[in-house]
């Protein structure tokens, strides 16, 4: 996938979407941005206090913000629920 593809079709998206906020698109940013340091794999594998301090927002908030980003069909969310295994993360193309 193309590194500005993800980033670009989000926008275009949430134009007309009422429920997303700033710290949606912050978080979301930050999703990307960690994504293409990665090396744009199919997958983030990530845990929240990697991710968090780069999108600077709370513990409640960014749970909060990728569930509603998974469940609006922004990004494939699976929370791992452990703390030696991070969480995936799937940008939608």
């Amino acid at each position: 996938m193309d590194a500005g593809r993800p980033i670009a079709l989000f926008f275009d998206a949430i134009r007309k979407d009422p429920r997303i906020g700033l710290s949606h698109i912050g978080l979301f940013a930050v999703l990307v941005g960690y994504w293409q340091q990665l090396g744009c794999p199919e997958a983030i594998s990530a845990y929240a206090h990697e991710i968090m301090p780069l999108a600077k927002v709370s513990g409640t908030t960014y749970h909060r913000c990728l569930r509603d980003l998974a469940d609006f069909g922004y990004i494939l969310y699976e929370p791992s629920f452990k703390r030696n295994k991070p969480s995936t993360v799937r940008l939608r193309s």
